[in-house]
């Protein structure tokens, strides 16, 4: 049956929804994402999605998890519009992300931050040039992103490292450059993709810590990991990709999902 809004053209998306900004109560009170029998596949007869249904509500902290190939990737990628679904809808803040215009997607992007397993930092740029840059394009006044980057940097713990070459810290404070990158425009949402893969142990832990604090000022988080030791920390919503579909698991891992991950670290 279709949508009553499924012949209307899409409209710009424009909210820019900062922690602490007003806005209107219809949208304070709509889920920040909803995923609706999204499908994806990359080859056919073998989708990684397959009617995907989830809601995410404002200021949650979840965990998304599966095997690899499970699409945790894909998922992440599909939000911030570097793929688009097959079939289905994904609702950011009411809007259908697939729907949006090429003009839109900017703006799409300046309520999303995101946060990759590689960094992905310009390392011959300082510390401050790399997390600058996600103001600069917006063209903001320099005073205010003088500002905002040295507030950035001093949450993931950098203050004083703004002219460090980003090449020469170690991968801990890489990750934590990337994170300040990622919240320095004040998202709405704050994605994560294995952003502690390349990582040791206590290191993973650390960066989840950097990631709760961040949660605790209001930004949902929306975290993909494999690593068992990283949800067995405290219990947290836990989404696991399972033959294309995603399963709420409440807090903890339990059969058949723990046996996925019995060779992983604890």
């Amino acid at each position: 049956m279709p949508r009553p809004d499924d012949d209307a053209p899409p409209a710009p998306f424009r909210p820019l929804l900062r922690q602490g900004v007003r806005f209107g109560r219809e949208a304070a009170e709509r889920p920040i994402l909803m995923f609706e029998d999204v499908y994806k596949s990359y080859r056919p007869g073998a989708p990684v999605l397959r009617g995907m249904n989830l809601v995410i509500e404002r200021g949650e902290f979840v965990f998304v998890t599966g095997a690899s190939g499970s699409g945790k990737s894909t998922l992440l990628r599909m939000l911030y519009r570097a793929e688009t679904v097959d079939k289905g809808r994904i609702l950011f803040m009411g809007r259908d992300v697939a729907r949006l215009t090429a003009e839109s997607v900017p703006f799409l992007r300046r309520n999303l931050g995101v946060v990759f397993q590689d960094f992905k930092l310009v390392k011959a740029w300082s510390v401050y040039e790399n997390v600058a840059i996600a103001l600069e394009v917006l063209g903001l006044p320099g005073r205010l992103i003088r500002a905002r980057v040295g507030e950035a940097l001093e949450r993931v713990g950098l203050q004083g490292r703004g002219e460090d070459p980003a090449g020469v810290l170690s991968g801990g404070e890489q990750q934590r450059v990337a994170i300040a990158r990622a919240i320095v425009g004040e998202p709405a949402l704050l994605l994560a993709d294995e952003p502690t893969g390349n990582l040791d142990p206590q290191l993973a832990l650390d960066i989840l810590g950097l990631f709760e604090e961040i949660n605790e000022g209001g930004t949902t988080i929306f975290f993909a990991t494999h690593d068992r030791s990283l949800l067995d920390v405290r219990a947290r919503r836990i989404i696991v990709l399972d033959e294309g579909r995603a399963v709420d698991i409440a807090g903890t891992l339990s059969p058949p999902f723990e046996d996925q991950y019995e060779s992983l670290p604890h």
